[in-house]
């Protein structure tokens, strides 16, 4: 059949649905007391309109008796109106809505240091391990179990067409299903059955509440992947004792926070990280299975369905960075799909009390607010640098109807992208500046490569505004030895210009010596990092779950690592450094420098009340991320 699988109807239960993609559940703010904010609900409806079948929302939580909110709250009657509104709107677009439901957070509460929070037993708070949880009573449990199926009755009434049990991911339910969390003596804890006991009764309270009939999907986790934690066995048994509780479909998760880049994908993962558990798990039931884990890819998300790993595809991130996945696929529109390039910043922006926002979508949680408006009066703009955020501003100055010109020294268009998609296990960043040069080659902008400027050039050209987005350029350190033929800069290494040894020094722990340090350890049987601070990756600005998982990459790479080391000498086939006073030595063939960066600001510089209009953005300003680049590329063309 020539349809794509990924847009054959199907069903949850007796809840029809127009495809086979589902968008993932993901926590967002909200208003004051719980309930879905207008902006929230904007969201949601945009991903509806983009084509998904089924809107999974964040986590509603059904009580605040025992810990604060972290993000939704469902246990009043006074939310149901605005669920209401992002259930008609979800429906306009013809996608159908499901309500996450969770008793809690357990001990994975974040929002409050101060109060240990509850548990299945007395185990330690995961972000504040000097807290250790109080285990709940069984009064507390059977008031839980009261209140998730009462919040279920009202996404029913809101008009919600399932619910999903949030049930996975370390979170309290699975704390109660895990021997690992779960030490409790009574009739909720020891073997399986009393763990499971908890869920089950949920499980049945829905079925009171809403009856049998109405979707209910879980979404569990069959397999931890850490020390003590849960086995696939033990998950296998949890997925066919959920389906004869009655659960209508399983939506299968992967890890905890203590692997967290396993629930929750990083840029260093393979694509389809989680599906061989949906596989597992389809092998044991005949209720539908949701897989989810970097299926973004519409050629990944197509093979797992008619490979018959999964039933249906979840995306989560991919949904943020591009909300229109499902019609552009559709359609056949593959090169015009932003693709999620895995920096984890809305999950970053999230644990720090922020809207959620996405790197390479300056609209999203954000679908009103910055709209992209006509000119007003043709001006013309002239962008230098072809990074992504002079892309991005040349792109948005160009939807806009100004005459745009871009300017790039370098015979390619990716500036830093090129170094930071360089290693194989950075392969999506490469995705996305494919699809910023589709973007702007079919605009009308004119590109101009190999194209060096001068302040003359530019002035003469008297554009209406000029974007200076010139990045940023190494900083070379002042040690004895520096410049010798054997000191490489981590820039060149990583887009391939410079020959290695096989024995390799890399001076600099950060962001940029560590992945290097990995890159270079594919081919080499040696590589050493040293970093002057106590240890590596303390200036990345990023999110606990890359942190984690690039960590696990470095110490099973087997590469060396000495820290609070300050690099003195580099010499004939080696290096000398200090760590507490005393010199040590380390043979090397090539030295390898990782020790940032600064901004290439000369050409901004010198333009300053020269010409009528300038704007400074990205690395030109500071050195800082992906995030910054193409926001501010946005915003210095949506505001002119």
């Amino acid at each position: 059949d020539w349809m794509l699988k990924l847009f054959e109807k199907a069903k949850i239960g007796n809840m029809e649905l127009r495809n086979r993609i589902v968008m993932s559940p993901m926590g967002t703010t909200t208003d004051t007391d719980g309930g879905f904010s207008a902006r929230a609900i904007r969201y949601l409806t945009e991903r509806a309109k983009g084509g998904a079948g089924l809107i999974i929302t964040g986590a509603n939580t059904v009580s605040t008796k025992y810990e604060p909110r972290p993000c939704n709250l469902l246990d009043d009657f006074h939310q149901v109106d605005r669920l209401n509104l992002l259930a008609e709107q979800v429906h306009q677009y013809g996608a159908k809505l499901c309500v996450q439901l969770s008793p809690g957070l357990g001990r994975m509460m974040f929002t409050d240091p101060f109060t240990p929070p509850y548990s299945a037993s007395a185990v330690r708070a995961f972000w504040f391990p000097d807290l250790i949880c109080k285990p709940f009573e069984v009064e507390d449990i059977k008031y839980l179990v009261k209140a998730t199926g009462y919040a279920a009755y009202l996404a029913k009434t809101a008009g919600a067409d399932a619910v999903e049990l949030h049930a996975y991911g370390g979170y309290l339910l699975d704390q109660f299903q895990s021997s690992l969390w779960n030490k409790r003596e009574d009739e909720y804890g020891g073997d399986l059955n009393g763990r499971m006991k908890f869920t089950l009764e949920i499980i049945a309270e829905i079925q009171k509440t809403c009856g049998k009939d109405f979707p209910l999907i879980v979404k569990f986790t069959p397999y931890h992947g850490i020390p003590g934690g849960r086995e696939l066995p033990e998950g296998l048994e949890m997925a066919k004792m959920f389906e004869k509780a009655g659960v209508h479909a399983l939506h299968v998760d992967m890890g905890c926070y203590e692997c967290w880049y396993n629930a929750i994908t990083t840029v260093y993962q393979d694509e389809a990280t989680q599906i061989h558990l949906a596989e597992a798990v389809k092998g044991v039931v005949n209720i539908p299975v949701i897989s989810q884990g970097k299926l973004g890819n519409p050629e990944t998300a197509e093979r797992v369905l008619r490979e018959g790993k999964t039933d249906f595809v979840g995306l989560a991130h991919q949904m943020l960075a591009e909300p229109h996945w499902a019609n552009k696929v559709k359609e056949g529109r593959i090169y015009d799909i932003k693709p999620c390039i895995g920096c984890n910043e809305c999950l970053y922006a999230g644990f720090a009390g922020k809207h959620l926002r996405c790197a390479v979508n300056p609209h999203c949680f954000h679908e009103d607010d910055y709209p992209v408006l006509p000119a007003k009066e043709k001006k013309s703009v002239l962008v230098l640098g072809g990074g992504p955020g002079g892309m991005q501003a040349a792109i948005t100055a160009a939807e806009r109807g100004f005459y745009v010109e871009l300017w790039e020294k370098e015979a390619k268009l990716g500036g830093a992208l090129l170094q930071a998609g360089a290693p194989s296990f950075k392969a999506d960043v490469l995705r996305y500046v494919e699809y910023l040069k589709n973007k702007l080659l079919s605009s009308n902008v004119t590109v101009r490569l190999l194209k060096e400027a001068t302040v003359d050039e530019i002035v003469k050209a008297n554009f209406d505004k000029v974007i200076v987005a010139t990045g940023s350029k190494p900083v070379i350190p002042p040690i004895q030895g520096i410049h010798r033929d054997n000191v490489k800069l981590a820039d060149d290494v990583l887009l391939g210009k410079a020959k290695l040894g096989n024995k390799v020094v890399v001076i600099g722990g950060g962001l940029v010596g560590c992945e290097t340090a990995l890159h270079i350890k594919a081919t080499a049987d040696h590589v050493a990092i040293i970093e002057m601070l106590d240890d590596i990756l303390k200036t990345a600005d990023h999110c606990l779950n890359n942190d984690q998982k690039l960590r696990a990459m470095i110490a099973e790479s087997g590469i060396e690592i000495h820290t609070k080391a300050t690099v003195k000498v580099i010499g004939d086939g080696y290096v000398e450094y200090e760590v507490d006073g005393k010199t040590e030595r380390i043979d090397c063939d090539t030295v390898v420098v990782a020790t940032g960066f600064k901004p290439n600001n000369e050409l901004a510089e010198a333009l300053e009340g020269k010409v009528r209009d300038l704007s400074v953005i990205g690395d030109a300003v500071s050195p800082r991320k992906v995030i910054t680049a193409v926001h501010e590329g946005f915003h210095a063309a949506r505001l002119m």
